[in-house]
């Protein structure tokens, strides 16, 4: 995994940190957390908060990156608490919180179905995840992505062959 990879990950757990996490103590957060998990496309861009971690990410303002910055936001406004485990992790195991066939539709999803589904996911997941991981994992949806999470759904290590080719 590259460099740039992982600081989408870092700035967003930041950003999150500092506008989402205090939700509990802070109104300003609570709401915040609230519009972005009802927002459209547009009202999220209406955000300041969103256009600091625009800025924040380098965003260049193309459709794609605007479309992801869109989905990360309102993603991360789903999740309430951080955890050491990916979210991957957290959905699979011997007792799954998320079925097969729904994981495996997650996988393949793309636009508003990813969102839509990963928002299922983090909702199932007691809306607790590694907020860095899940937060660089959205910015790099991409093949080696999504292998990543399908090793952390079944709970099983990466190759290490894998992990060389995907980075």
């Amino acid at each position: 995994m590259s460099g740039e990879e992982k600081r989408a990950g870092t700035i967003a757990f930041g950003w999150w940190a500092e506008y989402l996490e205090p939700r509990d103590t802070n109104p300003a957060a609570r709401g915040l957390a609230a519009r972005l998990r009802r927002a459209s496309p547009i009202e999220t861009l209406c955000e300041p908060a969103v256009h600091d971690l625009a800025r924040k990410l380098h965003v260049s303002g193309g459709a794609g990156e605007t479309e992801k910055l869109v989905r990360l936001a309102c993603l991360l406004a789903e999740v309430r608490e951080r955890d050491a485990a990916p979210l991957a992790y957290r959905l699979g195991g011997k007792e799954p919180v998320f079925s097969h066939g729904r994981f495996e539709s997650l996988i393949r999803a793309e636009g508003e179905n990813l969102t839509n589904l990963m928002r299922r996911a983090i909702v199932m997941a007691g809306r607790r995840c590694n907020v860095g991981a899940l937060a660089r994992d959205i910015w790099n949806w991409n093949d080696g992505t999504r292998t990543n999470w399908c090793f952390g759904y079944f709970h099983a290590d990466v190759p290490q062959d894998d992990v060389k080719e995907t980075a």
